[in-house]
C-alpha cells in the first residue's frame, strides 16, 4: 500500500463486493473484504520493517481475544514468546521467504493459552498448509481456523489474509481481517482453572458476542459502535484525529475504509502529523531540503520511517580546504556544510572557516572571511544554534585545552566570531561530545582534560541569555568517564549518549553501552539503557554495534538513532549501519543494509546531517589523509532521484 498513492480505486459495480462503513459518502474500503457486516478483528502489519512488527489492532480483536493492543502491537517474529505472534505472520514468513527462504512462524491464536508453546493439536495442519501456499504464490487466504483467546477457551475464526502491494510490486503491508465465533468444542478447563473461574470466563465470552448493539439503515445491518467515528465532518476527523497519530498509525488508518483512505491522501494532514509526531523545527528544516515539495508530505513520512530509500552515494566538489588538516570539526547550517580549525603540519593548530553549499548546481568548497577567529585548534566541537549561528567549544590550541565559546553568525554581512563569556565553565577539555537543544542550549560531557583524565561530567550553557551562565547537571550516578562517544537528541529534550573511549577501573575499553537523560526532569538522572559493563544493564535485543569511538551518530525524525562508522575494535567493518530506537519500552538493535558504497572510514566529527535526510562524509582514510573533494553521502530519502 502506497502511502501516498494518487492512485483511484474503482468503486463501480460488478462482482467485487465491498465492505461499506455507511451510506451516500463514507466510501468502501480499498481491497475486497468479506461480504458479511458485523463485528470483525482487524489487524495489519507492517512488512517494510525490518521485522516485521504488528501495528494496528481494532477494539473488537482486543475484545474477543483477551489480547490488548500493548501486548500486541510492535511485536515481531523474532521474539522467543511465541504467544502473541499469530494468524498474520505467517504473511511475513512469505515477505522473508522471497527475500531468503520461508521461516517457522508461531502462532499465538492457535496455541491454547499464552504459555502454550505449541500449537494445539485440533488446529488443522491442512488449512495452516494452505494458508501459507496462498502466502508463498502471493494469493490472498480466505479459511476458517480454531483459534483460542488469551484464557485458553476456544472459538472460531474465519479468515481473510491480503498482502498489500505498493506502486513498485513490493508487499507492504499484510491485512488480517476476523469474524469470530463461538466454536462448537468441549477442550475442559485449562490445567489448575476452577470450576467457578471457567464459569465466569464462559459468561464474559458470552456477552463480549451479545453487547454490541445493532441498527438497521437502508435495509442493511451496522454495528453502532463501530460507525459512531464515521458521524464526524472530514475536517473533525482530520484536524482533531488524524493529525494527531503517527506516520505509522496513519498507514494503518488508511487501510480500515475508503473514506479514511482518501483523507489521509492529504498532503494538509501528512504535514501535520509529520510536525506533531516530529516537531515543528524537524518540518520547518524539510520544507527547505530540495525536492521535499517533488516527493510530498506522505511519501516523506513513508521513507523516514521505513528507511526503504536509504542508500550510500559519492559527492564530488570543487575547491580546496588549504591548508590540509585532519581533527577538524564539521557541521550544517540549513543546506551548507561549515568547517572549522583542525591539525595542519606539525601539529599545527587552525582556526580557519570553510562553507560548501550543497544547494549550488556546483557545489564548492569556498574560504569565509571572518572578523576575530578563536584561537586555533583541534579536537573542539562545532555546533549550530538559533538558525545560522555557529559555536565553537573546546579543544586544543597552542596554549593546551580550552573550555572557552566562540560563536559567529554566517549571514550576517561582515561575519565577525564573538567569545561567549560564560560564568562557571567546565574544565578545559578536548575530545568530548556536544549537542543542542531548543535551538539555543549547548550540552557538553565528558572528554579529555590535562594529564589525560578522562570526565564524565555533563553541562548545559543557554546561549539565548544575556549573560549566559554554564549549569552543571547534577545527577546521583554518572556513565563511566569517556572522551570519543556521541550525544543526540531525541524526544524533544532527551539525549542519548553511546560508545566512546570508556574507563573501567585502571583501564580504558572500547564501549558499546547506550545511557539517556530526560532534561525536562526537575532532577535529571542518567539511565543505562544498554550495555556490558554497568551491574544490572539490559541486555538488548538484536545485534549491538561493536566497541567503538569518534563514530557517528545520527538522529532521525521520530527519535530514533543511527549509528556507523568510527574507529571499531576488532575486525568489523566501521561501515555497518545500527538503528536503535530508544522510545522503546524495550530498545533493540537493529542491522540496516544500504545499498551503494559507503565510505571506509567515518569520523564524527567529520560528518554532519543536512536537512534532516543526508548524512555527509568527509573524507578520512586514515585519520591522517583527507580528502574533502571527495565525499560520501549517505541519502535517507530519495529526494534527489
Amino acid at each position: 500500500m502506497e502511502w501516498d498513492s494518487d492512485s483511484e480505486e474503482s468503486t463501480g459495480g460488478g462482482d467485487d463486493e465491498r465492505f461499506m462503513f455507511g451510506g451516500d459518502g463514507l466510501g468502501a474500503v480499498p481491497f475486497p473484504v468479506v461480504e458479511e457486516l458485523r463485528p470483525c478483528g482487524f489487524v495489519v502489519t507492517d512488512a517494510l520493517e525490518l521485522d516485521h512488527p504488528i501495528i494496528y489492532c481494532n477494539p473488537v480483536f482486543e475484545m474477543v481475544t483477551g489480547y490488548r493492543a500493548e501486548e500486541v502491537i510492535g511485536r515481531n517474529w523474532h521474539s522467543t514468546s511465541p504467544w502473541y505472534i499469530g494468524f498474520l505472520l505467517p504473511a511475513l514468513g512469505f515477505v522473508r521467504g522471497r527475500l531468503g527462504g520461508l521461516v517457522e512462524i508461531n502462532r499465538f491464536l492457535q496455541c491454547r493459552g499464552p504459555f502454550a508453546k505449541r500449537r494445539h493439536h485440533m488446529v488443522d495442519s491442512v488449512v495452516i498448509a494452505e494458508m501459507r501456499r496462498c502466502l508463498q504464490a502471493g494469493a490472498e487466504f480466505q479459511g476458517k481456523v480454531l483459534n483460542f483467546r488469551k484464557d485458553g477457551s476456544p472459538l472460531m475464526n474465519r479468515l481473510r489474509m491480503t498482502p498489500i502491494y505498493g506502486d513498485d510490486e513490493t508487499i507492504t503491508h499484510v491485512i488480517g481481517i476476523q469474524f469470530f465465533s463461538e466454536a462448537n468444542v468441549d477442550l475442559g478447563p485449562l490445567p489448575g482453572l476452577s470450576a467457578k473461574e471457567a464459569s465466569r470466563i464462559t459468561d464474559r465470552i458470552h456477552s463480549s458476542f451479545t453487547s454490541s448493539q445493532d441498527i438497521q439503515a437502508a435495509g442493511r445491518t451496522y454495528n453502532h459502535g463501530m460507525c459512531g467515528l464515521f458521524e464526524l465532518s472530514d475536517e473533525v476527523l482530520a484536524l482533531k484525529i488524524l493529525s494527531l497519530l503517527t506516520p505509522r498509525d496513519i498507514a494503518a488508518v488508511s487501510s480500515v475504509c475508503r473514506r479514511l483512505y482518501e483523507l489521509t491522501k492529504n498532503e494538509h494532514l501528512w504535514k501535520m502529523v509529520c510536525q506533531n509526531a516530529w516537531g515543528s523545527e524537524t518540518t520547518r528544516v524539510l520544507e527547505t531540503v530540495p525536492g521535499a515539495k517533488r516527493l510530498g508530505w506522505g511519501r516523506l513520512a513513508r521513507e523516514l520511517t521505513t528507511l526503504e530509500a536509504a542508500a550510500w552515494g559519492k559527492l564530488t566538489v570543487g575547491g580546496a580546504v588549504e591548508p590540509s588538516r585532519c581533527n577538524f570539526s564539521a557541521c550544517a547550517v540549513g543546506n551548507r556544510v561549515v568547517l572549522f580549525g583542525g591539525e595542519g603540519v606539525n601539529m599545527q593548530p587552525m582556526n580557519d572557516t570553510f562553507v560548501l553549499d550543497l544547494n549550488s548546481s556546483h557545489p564548492q568548497w569556498q574560504y569565509v572571511e571572518v572578523s576575530s577567529p578563536p584561537p586555533g585548534r583541534w579536537g573542539h566541537t562545532l555546533s549550530c544554534v538559533n538558525g545560522s549561528n555557529l559555536v565553537v567549544f573546546g579543544g586544543c590550541g597552542t596554549q593546551g585545552l580550552l573550555n572557552d565559546v566562540f560563536v559567529l553568525d554566517l549571514d550576517a554581512t561582515h561575519p565577525t566570531w564573538r567569545e561567549i563569556p560564560g560564568l562557571a565553565p567546565p574544565l578545559p577539555r578536548s575530545w568530548h561530545s556536544s549537542c543542542t537543544l531548543d535551538g539555543t542550549k549547548l550540552v557538553v560531557s565528558g572528554g579529555c582534560a590535562d594529564s589525560g583524565v578522562l570526565l564524565s561530567d555533563t553541562f548545559l550553557l543557554d546561549l539565548s541569555m544575556e549573560k549566559p551562565i554554564w549549569r552543571e547537571i547534577p545527577a546521583a550516578w554518572t556513565p563511566p568517564s569517556r572522551l570519543g562517544h556521541t550525544l543526540s537528541v531525541y524526544g524533544g529534550r532527551k539525549i542519548l549518549m553511546f560508545g566512546g573511549l570508556a574507563k573501567s577501573g585502571p583501564l580504558r575499553f572500547r564501549s558499546s553501552d547506550v545511557y539517556t537523560m530526560d532534561l525536562s526532569e526537575e532532577e535529571p538522572c542518567w539511565r543505562c539503557v544498554t550495555g556490558n559493563v554497568m551491574p544490572g544493564a539490559a541486555n538488548p535485543g538484536g545485534v549491538a554495534p561493536p566497541p567503538r569511538l569518534d563514530h557517528v551518530a545520527v538522529s532521525l525524525p521520530g527519535g530514533r538513532i543511527l549509528i556507523f562508522g568510527g574507529s571499531v575494535a576488532g575486525l568489523h567493518s566501521a561501515s555497518q549501519l545500527y538503528l536503535l530506537d530508544p522510545t522503546e519500552d524495550k530498545p533493540t538493535w537493529r542491522i540496516l543494509n544500504v545499498p551503494g558504497r559507503p565510505p571506509r572510514f567515518a569520523w564524527g566529527h567529520s560528518t554532519c546531517v543536512v536537512g534532516e535526510t543526508r548524512a555527509i562524509v568527509l573524507g578520512g582514510q586514515t585519520g591522517e589523509d583527507w580528502m574533502l573533494t571527495d565525499l560520501h553521502e549517505l541519502s535517507l530519502a530519495s529526494l534527489m532521484t
